[in-house]
């Protein structure tokens, strides 16, 4: 087990944790999330902290402490303060419209395209090109954040599609003519 994975997770009074049935559930002002622990793997809950022990006899195990800890980490993180990612969509034409939790994208198809947003992740339409997701879990906002993209990739000749905010595309020359050289 890796160092890191040894020290404990600190939070703070406004977030509740309870370990029952090799299931952490963890509550805060944001949201709720749950977790499954592997079977092998002890989770301590200690005042205003949790610690993960395993067996170190087990390699598999050891290895996956570390992890495990990562994501409880994660897990705190999510439901005290909530994750926040933003896409930016660049071409002709592109706009989203969001009503509900019903995100309507126009992508330069001949149909618009529509992506139904999970329950515990919130958006935000700013302008028409903006859109900001939050959530308390971080692994599905990465996941719809994704799945957004793969609608209409970042091209590198004009640097089209669906990128994150700040994101750099790196360009590629085009064809050149026949007769230049």
């Amino acid at each position: 087990m890796s160092r890191l994975g040894k020290l404990p997770v600190a939070f703070n009074a406004k977030v509740k944790a309870d370990y029952k049935n090799q299931v952490l559930s963890v509550k805060g002002p944001v949201g709720e999330l749950s977790m499954n622990i592997p079977l092998a793997t002890k989770v301590v809950l200690g005042e205003g902290s949790i610690s993960v022990d395993v067996d170190f006899n087990d390699p598999v195990l050891k290895v996956q402490g570390g992890t495990i800890r990562a994501l409880i980490k994660c897990m705190i993180d999510g439901v005290s303060t909530g994750f926040k990612k933003q896409l930016e969509l660049v071409g002709v034409g592109y706009r989203a419209q969001l009503a509900g939790q019903k995100l309507t994208l126009a992508l330069g198809y001949s149909h618009p395209v529509e992506y139904n947003l999970p329950n515990q992740v919130k958006g935000q339409v700013d302008g028409t090109t903006k859109i900001t997701l939050t959530s308390p879990d971080k692994q599905l906002l990465g996941q719809v954040c994704a799945e957004l993209r793969k609608f209409r990739p970042p091209e590198p000749y004009k640097g089209k599609g669906i990128l994150f905010a700040g994101e750099k595309i790196r360009r590629k020359a085009g064809k050149t003519g026949k007769g230049s050289k």
